[in-house]
């Protein structure tokens, strides 16, 4: 099969696409015929050696969406030719950035028919995200109101969909260019990030219960200076790795809490995987593809990826 792998750390042009051998599922796992992969940031940090992920040469690549066309002898739930999509690969497993993957069952779920697999697959590992952030780590309740930064990126844009489907009410904040589309996917207020008086407009909104934050070492003093009595803070990234947090002594009042969340940490990646195609089968999640590669691509998508703006995910299709 053709696969893209990389056999050092480095930059983008370690990425190389090379015939291999087609995985052999285990006991508990199943191989996938991959039609659809995406790119997420954290692909990268991999590449470059930030996160150690498997022995090289390695195969990138955390999400994938497909058919099914072999399982593991200890695998009942699934079948040949059964729609599937799969996360938290490409980091202690080999990824999906190649013709065919193998998926613990652990990490899989059925995709409906209703669900296109391009969407699937950019739904994935930022729709985990958003849910452990919001439902599984913050508790968020109907008729609060969350705070969503970044809302036109991968995590953020199925954020504000997710919220609005718990029936929350959702602020985001995004470059202008974005605010309509935010608007369509169900935000109610949407605010340029770039504004003087975010804080103040954010409160004017109304005080966000959830905040979703994927740069915490910038928003953080912001996140506790607007949020609710005792607020919930999802932490899913930062822009420096040695910045330290604020002192907000004058917001210990409010009993906030932060919770630091990572996808590849989750618990029940499949049963959150059924409960995210459940929600993109009824229509309550649309993950939006941004642009779309082939597999010599991938190399280019890795780079837009950190560097460009667009909404929504960018997905591989082999």
């Amino acid at each position: 099969m053709r696969a893209v792998r990389y056999h050092d750390h480095g930059g983008p042009e370690q990425l190389m696409v090379e015939d291999v051998d087609r995985p052999t599922p285990g006991d508990d796992e199943v191989l996938v015929k991959v039609r659809a992969a995406s790119v997420n940031p954290v692909d990268t940090y991999f590449r470059e050696g930030s996160y150690r992920p498997g022995d090289l040469p390695w195969i990138p690549g955390s999400d994938a969406a497909g058919v099914v066309t072999a399982v593991g002898d200890s695998v009942t739930d699934y079948d040949p030719g059964d729609r599937v999509f799969a996360t938290a690969l490409g980091n202690d497993h080999p990824g999906t950035c190649a013709e065919y993957v193998t998926a613990p069952t652990d990490r899989l779920a059925a995709l409906p028919d209703r669900v296109g697999f391009a969407a699937a697959a950019a739904g994935a590992l930022v729709g985990v995200t958003a849910w452990q952030s919001l439902v599984a780590r913050c508790g968020l309740d109907p008729g609060e109101r969350v705070l969503v930064h970044g809302g036109s990126g991968g995590v953020g844009h199925v954020a504000v969909q997710l919220a609005a489907a718990a029936g929350a009410r959702v602020t985001t904040t995004a470059s202008p260019a974005y605010h309509d589309d935010l608007r369509d996917l169900g935000a109610d207020d949407v605010l340029d990030y770039d504004r003087d008086d975010l804080a103040d407009a954010v409160r004017e909104a109304g005080q966000p219960d959830v905040v979703l934050d994927h740069r915490l070492d910038d928003y953080l003093g912001l996140d506790c200076e607007v949020a609710a009595f005792r607020g919930r803070i999802a932490a899913i990234g930062n822009t420096d790795a040695e910045a330290t947090f604020p002192n907000v002594p004058a917001h210990r009042g409010k009993a906030l809490t932060v919770h630091h969340v990572s996808m590849f940490n989750t618990p029940d990646v499949a049963r959150v995987l059924g409960r995210l195609a459940s929600l993109m089968e009824r229509g309550s999640l649309a993950p939006r593809v941004a642009r779309t590669y082939d597999l010599d691509g991938v190399k280019d998508a890795q780079q837009a990826v950190l560097d460009e703006s667009f909404l929504g995910k960018l997905v591989v299709e082999p």
